[in-house]
Order: structure tokens, then sequence, then C-alpha cells
């Protein structure tokens, strides 16, 4: 059959009613998609590639504004331990229900201090609380995560037994492993938050404080000032050259300075010799003073006291009459790093009653050898 000879096919056209409108192009309008007609533009050359890159800065900004806040999602703060409050003073914990505790140590300087280092074996004077933090185990309510609750401070203990002051105490000694090793490193006058986990915590002496096996503890300790181990006067030797006064001389770090008393009549004045010259702050009134001391009765040179045979230095107030009246008179306006010996007749000591359990009496003449290692921060 010849080609034109062969019946015509009619078209199908669709029906605009049965197509959807992205479907659906006027005949003769099809802006050259697919019909090989080219569509006149309204715009030049120049405005159509800026309109493109309009198009394309606003897709990149719709995508970062996305992953932003995506990001912010994923890494917004969560629950934290929130601890606030004057240094010295009993802090306010706040323990989130919703946060659980944590299987290893964790701390967290809350207040940095300028003092030194904590190191292994060093003597802190410290304030502190600490508290229960347990995981909840029921699905009672899925968003609580733990239990908290106050056990003890030393402000507290304090209040009970009338003292006042910070606490010593020696770092790898404390009995609580997590919290010996949770503070080496800080500073003194630091404010420290330090969450123990279980195997580091009171062991079994916790069932006593009402601790279960699985308990964390969380601590929140003001590291007042630091008694450096072996620690002893920094400063510049003072020459001392009285025939009627002690000698003393220095056995290395660590140990107790040799003290000779003559045997001539005891002074019956107090007297404060400076035998090393610190470079330190002077202690005023109100201070309290991190000391090493040895106390002997100048009738026979018996020791009747020392802070190096019991391995750990004292903090003493200065010029408030909470120790003999010569430690305050010969201890103000002292620099830290010194070393210092007092001799003190009884009315700048024990007065006319002595210190019986210290075995001196009313007319006992008493000498100190004291170093100031530090000042406590207020």
């Amino acid at each position: 059959m010849a080609e034109d000879d062969k019946p015509a096919v009619k078209a199908k056209i669709p029906n605009a009613k049965n197509i959807r409108s992205p479907e659906f192009t006027p005949h003769g309008i099809s802006a050259g998609r697919g019909s090989g007609l080219n569509r006149p533009s309204g715009l030049t050359a120049a405005q159509a590639r800026k309109r493109r890159i309009a198009t394309i800065a606003g897709i990149v900004v719709a995508v970062l504004a996305i992953a932003g806040g995506v990001t912010y999602y994923v890494t917004r703060p969560g629950p934290k331990i929130e601890v606030s409050g004057k240094f010295g003073s009993e802090s306010k914990v706040k323990i989130p229900a919703k946060l659980a505790p944590a299987k290893s140590l964790k701390t967290r300087t809350v207040i940095k201090g300028s003092g030194p280092a904590i190191a292994e074996g060093d003597t802190m004077f410290v304030q502190y609380s600490f508290y229960q933090w347990a995981k909840k185990t029921d699905d009672d309510d899925s968003k609580k995560k733990s239990t908290s609750k106050k056990i003890g401070s030393s402000y507290e203990q304090q209040s009970q037994s009338g003292s006042s002051g910070p606490q010593a105490l020696t770092v790898g000694k404390s009995g609580v492993k997590g919290l010996d090793k949770g503070l080496v490193g800080k500073t003194a006058g630091s404010r420290v938050l330090v969450e123990v986990p279980p195997s580091m915590g009171f062991g079994d002496q916790g069932s006593q404080l009402g601790l279960g096996k699985n308990d964390s503890v969380v601590f929140v300790v003001d590291v007042a000032a630091v008694g450096k181990k072996n620690a002893g006067p920094q400063g510049a030797p003072q020459k001392l050259d009285d025939k009627n006064l002690p000698k003393v001389e220095d056995q290395g770090a660590g140990k107790a300075p040799k003290v000779t008393i003559p045997k001539v009549d005891a002074p019956s004045k107090l007297q404060a010799k400076t035998l090393v010259q610190g470079t330190g702050p002077a202690l005023a009134k109100g201070d309290a003073a991190v000391v090493n001391y040895q106390g002997q009765i100048w009738k026979g040179g018996k020791v009747f006291d020392s802070s190096w045979k019991n391995a750990q230095p004292a903090l003493f107030p200065i010029g408030t009459g909470a120790t003999v009246p010569g430690f305050d008179k010969g201890l103000t306006g002292v620099k830290v790093g010194s070393r210092v010996m007092l001799v003190l007749p009884p009315a700048e000591g024990y007065g006319k009653n002595g210190n019986s359990q210290a075995g001196i009496k009313g007319t006992d003449t008493l000498v100190f050898v004291v170093d100031i290692l530090a000042k406590a921060r207020k």
C-alpha cells in the first residue's frame, strides 16, 4: 500500500481534567521542554545569571540553617550538677533527677584558686559537704534517672562539736580513694566538685552512712590551704648570736629542727626571733596560718608537741585568742615562708594553771620553733 493510501491515525490527546498540573502543558507553550522550541525570555543573560546565583545562595543558607539547628539539638547542654554560694561557706548543691551518675570519676573546678597544686602526701585544709547519688532502677518515671540526698558536711560536724575552721586531710589517706585522686592537681583556694563512683567511694564503711553498694557520692570541697609534703622555710636565713637564747639547727626537709636550750634563766618577756625571713604575704589578725611547729619546755628541753612528729602541718588562727597569747603576738606580721623562734614566759603561754595533759606547769617557760608554710583563703 502506498504511503499516501495508509489510513490516518487519530492522535489521542489527554484530557486536562485528568492530568495533574505538573504534567499538563498547554499546546504550543512548552518553555522549551521537548518541543525543540526556544521560549523567549524577558531577562538578559546577566539578569538570569544573577537569579541563578541568588537561588543557589538561598538553598545554601537554608541547608546551613537546618544543619545548625541539628547541631544545636545534638550538642546543646544537658543537665548538670549546680553548685552556688560563697567560698568558705556551705555551698548550695542541686543534683538533677534527669542526670544519672557516671561510671567513672569526674571532677569540675567551680572556683579556681591561685595557690599551689595539690599532690600525693600533701595536707589539705578543707571544708566540704557530700551527697548520696543513686541510679534509679524502676521504670515508673522514665525521665527520672537518679535520686540524691545530703549525707553531711564539715560545717555540721563543727556546729555539733563546737570547733571551727577547715579540717586537715592528707592526700592519699582520706579514706575515700576518689576524693584523693580527684583533688590531685587542683589548686589551693579552689572549690571543687568531685563525683565519686561506687568503686572509689567509702567501700564497706558506706553502709554506716546509709549508702548502698552501688551508690555514687558527690563532694563539694573548698580547699582553703595546702601544706606541701616535707615543706620548709623559704627565704633568707637570719643570723642570731644570743647566748641567752636557744640555738636552732636545721635538720633537712621534713624533719624537726634541733633546738639546744642554754643552761641559763629563761627570759621574763616574750621573745620572737626570725630565723628565716620569708617572702610571702604577712600574717594579719583574722588570718589562718598553715604551720609546722615544735614546742618544748625551757627547763629540761622536753618536747611536748610537734607537727613534724605527727607528720601533718597544723592550721592556727592568728590574733583571735584561739591559741596561747604568745602565738598571737609573735606570729602577727610574720611573712609566709619564714621560720621563727618564740620564747613564751608563763603569762604568754598556758598561764599559772599550766597544761597538765602536756606536762606543763604554771611556772614553765615554753620554746616554739614555727615554720609559716601558707595562709588560708578566707
